[in-house]
């Protein structure tokens, strides 16, 4: 089968995840993405601790080709300068005196090969005072961004966010830069250099908070001061300890059949909810209200009235269960992967579809180095030139390569 992307080799130097994700996704759509780690393996790998599954290099590192390789030292270097001569992406995610280093900087790079989308994620931007800092997703997407303070309910120490999170939403981000760039050198014949970094996404994603400041609102300061309490948007607990999520925006609109929905229908003649005004004026008893109703009955009793009369909602579903949601499934949220291992018979999907492409079927990511041998020897190196970086350490590879 063809894929979309097959014609491109992607070099994919960055480390954790918010880079790589966005190769993962070329990885989806075909590409021929080499994955450049050290001889000791990517840091990434080592985040699940004790654990025996690396679960989330599985997703990360899907479909693509793995080679071990000490870019520190100056026959590293020269490996990678070699894979940079005919590839059209390279992706990054290092301070600029690491890229340096690494003699990955984007004049070096450029100098090889002028075609090239040199595509870099960093942490705060590449200017201004805090450039060089280092950053993870919680540090730069979540903590400086306002996200962290804007989510918490008043007195509560700002709460955790879910693990990668900020970066995938980055890599997205990533990706969508690196098309931008495929696309100006359709145009022009030339690559480019194109970035993002986490803090401008995280402030991206809290964008209508920080637009309302702007504006001279402060919505985490109201929130800190009044508290979150409108029923609308409101979380409430069932009588079997579950929980749904409202929604509902248009309040004139969607009021009766949320009414009809809680066996609520006597508000209808309640002078305090005459109108919308009223309602919102009178929100506390609106709020025990609804969940005094919700309360004192299953979910699923609940979500049927509700998907009955038209209310937006939803519930709050455990992450196993998402696994098995069948909207998940039907739409390649979660994608079947056919591996037969056992810890990987599942995964979750790249979150774009495009008519009439189809994305390659997952495969397990590499273990560390294991094409080292099949990728030096694609571009030209020859068997005993690839013997002696391995003895030398620069290079690690199986004893026995399996092949891709």
């Amino acid at each position: 089968m063809a894929y979309m992307l097959e014609h491109l080799t992607v070099i994919d130097a960055a480390s954790f995840l918010a880079g790589p994700g966005a190769a993962t996704v070329m990885a989806d759509y075909g590409a021929n993405v080499i994955k450049i780690e050290p001889p000791q393996g990517d840091g990434y790998r080592t985040l699940v601790g004790r654990y025996p599954v690396p679960y989330h290099w599985l997703l990360t590192s899907r479909n693509k080709r793995s080679v071990g390789l000490d870019l520190r030292s100056d026959a590293g270097q020269k490996v990678v300068h070699k894979l940079l001569e005919s590839a059209d992406v390279l992706v990054v995610n290092f301070l600029d005196d690491q890229l340096k280093g690494f003699g990955l900087d984007y004049e070096t790079v450029r100098a090889i090969n002028p075609r090239i989308v040199f595509a870099q994620m960093t942490g705060y931007g590449s200017e201004g005072p805090d450039a060089h800092r280092k950053a993870f997703d919680v540090t730069g997407w979540w903590a400086r961004t306002g996200l962290m303070e804007f989510v918490r309910d008043p007195g509560q120490t700002p709460i955790a966010m879910a693990p990668g999170q900020g970066d995938h939403a980055s890599a997205m981000s990533v990706f969508g830069a690196i098309m931008a760039g495929l696309y100006r050198r359709e145009k022009t014949g030339d690559g480019c250099r194109v970035s993002t970094s986490l803090v401008a996404n995280g402030v991206w994603a809290n964008g209508m908070a920080l637009q309302g400041v702007v504006a001279g609102t402060n919505a985490g300061e109201y929130r800190q001061e009044h508290g979150w309490g409108n029923p609308f948007t409101y979380t409430y607990e069932s009588s079997d300890n579950r929980f749904v999520v409202l929604a509902v925006i248009n309040i004139s609109k969607e009021w009766p059949g949320l009414l009809r929905a809680l066996r609520l229908e006597e508000w209808a003649q309640d002078e305090r909810f005459v109108d919308v005004r009223s309602i919102l004026r009178n929100r506390d008893a609106v709020r025990d209200g609804f969940a005094q109703a919700i309360g004192s009955q299953p979910l699923d009793v609940t979500m049927a009235a509700m998907d009955e009369h038209g209310v937006t909602f939803s519930y709050v579903q455990p992450m196993a269960e998402v696994l098995t949601d069948p909207q998940m499934l039907a739409n390649d949220v979660i994608v079947a992967t056919g591996d037969d291992v056992g810890d990987y018979d599942l995964t979750v999907g790249s979150p774009i579809q495009i008519e009439g492409e189809a994305k390659r079927p997952p495969k397990r990511a590499p273990d560390i180095g294991a094409q080292s041998r099949e990728v030096l020897t694609e571009f030209g190196f020859a068997a005993d030139a690839i013997d002696a970086l391995l003895a030398d350490g620069i290079l690690v590879a199986p004893a026995q390569d399996p092949g891709s």
